[in-house]
């Protein structure tokens, strides 16, 4: 019996350690798990998703982040139900939401328990906010990421009421996320950031300038611009889609040196102006070198080695429409249709998917033959399915380019056989399918990247910055600060005129090459998606 007794006080004793201990089987006095707690809450606020003025969807949607983000929170952590999210059609709802939210936040942590204890005290609470900007018809065609800055002038119209509502707008979500600072909350700012906030983290997930950059780089790598000699230059295109004050583009395309006068009806709007000018900033830098010595050209004349970063403009067109982007192409080309004369064109950065689905039926209107491919003919369309589908690997070769381009004629040559074949020559070279790049990853144009008829497109790493996001809200809600022994992709950058820890992940470049590893394997889509 006494043997009984001491087991059964060691038993009590041992209970009674293993409830003090902090282990996940500790319960707070309002009986939820103090792990649980230790972690926090995470309030999510997206944007309802854009619509752009195609039928194509884009892969990064906020509706396809926000369960991304929900999911890695959970593996970093946090209980599902502390993890709430909404989403607002426009900025006004949006700021009440969220000042609801902090306000009713403050009020509970007012409370206190019967022993005077905060209720509240180990529940941290990071918000991660998305802010809405009021992007208009073009830049909504790159997808729900594009990093933009929301002020007191955004949503603002021709009215009073209008500029009132915006400004109102923002300066409540000013308040709110400010207040949420104050009373120790951690704030973390997706893509966009708000004037006047200063955010725990900034998560940039995509800005024109890269979107630029990253399509001119891959161009240059396909074509191999190094090697290519002045005496046999690529010609490239840059069309630059913008959306035009009075959103309709029937007067023509601007940035054409055939067009004369502008309208100033097709003047872009500011955020198609600013947009499309670091667009350009970034597909310049990469192609300036080329033009500069000779190795690329614009047979078209809007770009050239005087060309610079603030002759955005020559590259420009107002696109409301596909057709608007096909009749730009047509006059780039200088052609009316398949039947006359083709122009050389070994490379076009159409800028988003939906500009590069309307140069794609262009070229195989106007008679362009082959695919992005042929560049490289070691490598077959069916060979590219069989990759894809898991049944062959590719084996790439490179294809030299001849030191001089083929002549179209020659009226000194006095064999005619030769004279005949040197046309037959140049004639093959002209009408090849050149190099066409976007972005956005839209589902609907995957076919036409399996067939080779855009090279490339891309987008954000969603899951990874979901991860990483997930990530630092665990570090804020610990009281401690994101570092890069944690998040590798922790990096610096200025809001607001203020260094700020920010999360920046490369995007990713899809081809037909690697659209089985970055694309379908991660669950993006499927093969039924790539039309296989």
């Amino acid at each position: 019996m006494a043997v009984m007794t001491i087991c059964a006080a060691m038993t009590l004793g041992l209970t009674a350690c293993a409830s003090s201990d902090g282990s996940k089987d500790d319960k707070t006095s309002d009986g939820t798990d103090a792990s649980d707690r230790a972690a926090g809450s995470v309030a999510i606020f997206t944007p309802s998703d854009g619509v752009t003025i195609s039928g194509n969807t884009p892969l990064n949607k906020w509706t396809k982040f926000v369960p991304a983000l929900t999911d890695a929170l959970i593996d970093a952590g946090f209980k599902k139900s502390n993890v709430t999210s909404s989403s607002a059609g426009d900025l006004d709802k949006q700021s009440r939401d969220i000042q609801d939210y902090v306000v009713e936040r403050i009020s509970s942590s007012s409370n206190t328990n019967g022993d005077g204890s905060d209720a509240n005290a180990n529940d941290a609470v990071t918000l991660v906010v998305a802010p809405i900007a009021d992007a208009d018809d073009t830049v909504r065609q790159y997808g729900d990421y594009v990093s933009q800055s929301v002020t007191a002038d955004d949503d603002a119209t021709d009215t009073g009421s209008g500029t009132s509502s915006s400004r109102d707008a923002v300066s409540r979500l000013t308040s709110a996320l400010n207040l949420a600072r104050e009373n120790g909350m951690h704030v973390v700012m997706l893509s966009d950031t708000v004037e006047g906030v200063q955010p725990d983290l900034y998560v940039r997930m995509s800005t024109a300038e890269q979107i630029g950059r990253i399509q001119a780089q891959k161009l240059v790598s396909k074509l191999d611009l190094d090697k290519v000699s002045a005496d046999n230059p690529k010609n490239i295109e840059v069309l630059l889609p913008y959306t035009a004050e009075s959103g309709s583009a029937s007067d023509g395309v601007l940035g054409l040196p055939s067009n004369g006068a502008r309208n100033a009806s097709q003047e872009p709007t500011s955020d198609s102006s600013a947009f499309a000018e670091a667009a350009f900033k970034g597909v310049w830098s990469v192609l300036r070198p080329y033009f500069a010595s000779g190795k690329a050209i614009s047979a078209s004349g809007t770009l050239d080695a005087n060309t610079g970063d603030d002759d955005w403009r020559d590259v420009s067109f107002a696109c409301a429409k596909e057709s608007d982007a096909r009749e730009a192409l047509r006059e780039r080309l200088g052609m009316k249709s398949g039947d006359d004369a083709h122009t050389r064109i070994d490379g076009v950065i159409a800028m988003n998917d939906f500009t590069a689905s309307a140069v794609v039926k262009e070229l195989a209107d106007l008679g362009y033959t082959g695919s992005a491919a042929d560049i490289n003919p070691s490598i077959t369309i069916s060979g590219i399915v069989e990759n894809i589908t898991g049944r062959k690997d590719l084996q790439r070769g490179k294809v030299p380019d001849p030191i001089k381009a083929p002549e179209s004629s020659q009226p000194d040559d006095a064999d005619a056989d030769d004279t005949a074949d040197s046309h037959a020559d140049a004639k093959d070279v002209n009408s090849k399918w050149p190099i066409v790049t976007g972005y956005g990853a839209y589902v609907d144009v995957m076919p036409q990247i399996v067939a080779g008829q855009q090279w490339m497109t891309a987008l954000e790493d969603r899951d990874s910055i979901a991860k990483d996001t997930a990530k630092a809200c665990r570090i804020l809600n610990a009281g401690d600060k994101p570092t890069t022994d944690v998040l590798r992709s922790l990096t610096s950058s200025k809001v607001n005129g203020k260094d700020t820890a920010t999360i920046a992940r490369q995007l990713i470049a899809v081809s037909a090459y690697n659209l089985k590893d970055t694309l379908i394997d991660p669950g993006y889509i499927s093969l039924a998606d790539a039309g296989l």
